[in-house]
């Protein structure tokens, strides 16, 4: 796969005042959160990143790829983009069936082979609580079911060098599979998030308020043992709800962590 890089210069924010940052590297490997409170501008600097913005959006931001602005031959073709995004929006005007709808973007991919089809689904479902049936129409999937499916299929199939996903920890996809996954594949994942376990497993994280990026914060040694921590909240916490989506009665005994087990 070709090397990519991704370099944002800073624009302005909603106050009309230059962003603090002024300028972020993302390089293939890295694992980025974005992140700020609600309506901060986190969902638009994904915008900025997938339109491949050159001084023609609000932000005035400018995104170059291997260090030059991207040419409208780039952007309008999907053979040549090499950006995937997921967003939160996944209706389907298709209503084909799973495996058909990935059967024809491999062959669009050229990439027309069982074995990726098969990864992809077997990727998606160690994401979903309930397995995605590669009969099913798309439309009839779940929220979640068909992030996980969409996440699977830029990774694999797309094969994106560039994926950008917006929170999906709202998917009620496994996150920690998910990170444990897409840490194999040497891309470059942007991850907007509230989810304070996938900011302190990203490289680094951009911090956004009133639409401007305010500071760029690199995990260091201490925040990765405190996310190690998270992580014990984070399997309880997905124990719990697989033991109510079971059916199952939960006990006091369920909540002492030396009885959760992570492969649940």
């Amino acid at each position: 796969m070709k090397e990519y890089s991704i370099t944002i210069l800073g624009g302005f924010g909603r106050d009309g005042l230059k962003e603090s940052v002024d300028r972020v590297k993302l390089r293939m490997g890295d694992i980025v959160s974005i992140v700020g409170p609600t309506g901060c501008g986190k969902t638009t600097l994904i915008k900025d990143i997938e339109m491949f913005a050159n001084g023609n959006t609000p932000s005035r931001r400018v995104i170059l790829i291997d260090g030059k602005p991207q040419s409208e031959d780039v952007i309008f073709d999907p053979s040549k983009n090499p950006i995937a995004l997921i967003t939160q929006h996944t209706n389907f005007l298709s209503d084909l069936p799973v495996y058909e709808f990935l059967y024809t973007h491999a062959m669009i991919r050229q990439t027309k082979n069982e074995e990726a089809i098969h990864d992809t689904l077997d990727f998606a479902n160690q994401l979903t609580g309930e397995p995605v049936i590669q009969d099913s129409a798309m439309t009839e999937l779940s929220g979640g079911q068909t992030r996980a499916l969409l996440i699977a299929d830029a990774v694999i199939i797309g094969n994106s060098p560039i994926i950008l996903l917006d929170e999906i920890e709202n998917a009620g996809i496994h996150r920690t599979k998910a990170l444990e996954l897409l840490r194999k594949y040497r891309k470059i994942f942007v991850f907007v998030t509230h989810d304070p376990r996938i900011a302190l497993l990203s490289d680094f994280r951009i911090v956004m308020k009133c639409g401007a990026m305010q500071k760029v914060i690199y995990t260091n040694d201490e925040e990765k043992e405190v996310a190690e921590k998270i992580k014990k909240l984070d399997d309880l916490y997905a124990y719990c709800r697989g033991k109510i989506r079971s059916g199952d009665i939960i006990t006091e005994n369920d909540l002492k962590f030396d009885n959760v087990d992570v492969s649940i």
